[in-house]
Formats: structure tokens, sequence, C-alpha cells
């Protein structure tokens, strides 16, 4: 399945929600961390590796990034959420119809240990969400199979983590909640990359 990626949004502070639906006025204390996902093509540095052959193209809403859905991403060598237990991650995109059911978009962190990954399942009416983080010896995902979502529409989603507890919002509703025994987040760098939407088969029976 092919997908556009407009931008992903790593915010890392403490945060207040009024309500579900007052979302995306969310209050934030400290500058994010924003990844505009069309600009990393262009950036030639050790820092940003581009696997494949992602493209740009332009939407509506400015530049985004067309996947493959199978062997095209983007690595990025930087660590945003090391040493948190507030956080949110956010990402505009539009996936297409098509293409393999599971599809792993964002993965923050290590391979199998503590990382925070964002996917959809694709289905024949549309998909779903699915919002996973494992924090030291804790994991949960927050998915449900009923709650299904246009295929070819653009789409905000975003996984609120605020010390264990784990909330889902799909454009600025709330969607599910969860919640885990929050340890800080990533002790140590040295597996510090960030990827999106390339899939990772062989960790995936590790999650």
């Amino acid at each position: 399945m092919k997908h556009l990626i407009l931008t992903v949004l790593v915010v890392l502070s403490t945060f207040s929600i009024v309500s579900a639906q007052e979302y995306l006025a969310v209050k934030i204390n400290s500058k994010p961390t924003e990844w505009t996902i069309s600009s990393l093509l262009n950036q030639k540095t050790d820092s940003v590796k581009v696997l494949g052959s992602p493209t740009t193209v332009s939407t509506k809403y400015g530049k985004a990034v067309e996947f493959n859905g199978k062997n095209d991403a983007i690595f990025i060598d930087k660590m945003p959420l090391a040493g948190l237990e507030v956080f949110t991650v956010e990402m505009i995109f539009n996936p297409y119809s098509g293409g393999n059911f599971e599809q792993r978009i964002f993965h923050c962190g290590e391979i199998t240990n503590s990382r925070v990954l964002l996917e959809l399942r694709s289905v024949s009416k549309g998909w779903y969400f699915d919002a996973f983080i494992k924090a030291g010896n804790e994991k949960h995902t927050l998915i449900d199979s009923t709650l299904i979502h246009p295929h070819n529409q653009w789409c905000h989603v975003a996984f609120v983590v605020n010390h264990g507890q784990l909330t889902t919002y799909i454009n600025g509703k709330k969607e599910l909640e969860g919640k885990i025994n929050m340890t800080i987040f990533f002790y140590r760098q040295d597996f510090n990359w960030c990827k999106t939407n390339r899939e990772f088969m062989v960790q995936r029976n590790n999650l």
C-alpha cells in the first residue's frame, strides 16, 4: 500500500487537554521536534538515510512524500524521546487503498526493546489505527478493528503518553485509552534511529 506523509511531530512537553474534541488546541509548554518529511529527502547528511525511492509530490496542503509501502524508508539519527515519561507523537498522512493488511508507518526506538510504533491495518472498507509502546519491560497496544477510517483521505493521528496513561486520537477525536507502568523512556541511546514507512518484517514477531 502506498502512503503520502506530510509531517511527523514529536511533542516533548507537558500538555493539558480540555476535552477530546479540543485536542488540536492542546497547550504545549516546550518546543516540539518536527520532521517535515519532504525536506528530509533533500538533506544529504550522515544523520538522514533514505532507502528505496520515496518521492516528493504536491498536495493541496503542500509537499508530501509518497512511499511504496514495501521498501521505501527514511531513517533519522535522532532519539527525541530519550528520558521522557510524557510525550505526544503526531502524524499527518494519507493511506491509499489496496496493498498489505499490516503497515508500519513510524518506528522510533530500538528494534525489539523500548520503542513507539504507529501502524495501520488495511481492510476492504478502510483502515484502523494501531499504536504500540514498549518502555522497559512494559508494553501495550491500542487497536480496535471496529474503528474504521476511509482510505485516500488525509488524516491526523496522535499517540499521547502521560506517565503511563495512553491515548490515541484520530482527527482530534479521542479513540482509545490504555495504561502501563511507565518507566523513563530510553535510558540509553545506542539504538537511536527513527524511521518512517519501511516494514520490519523480521522483527514483527517480537512485538
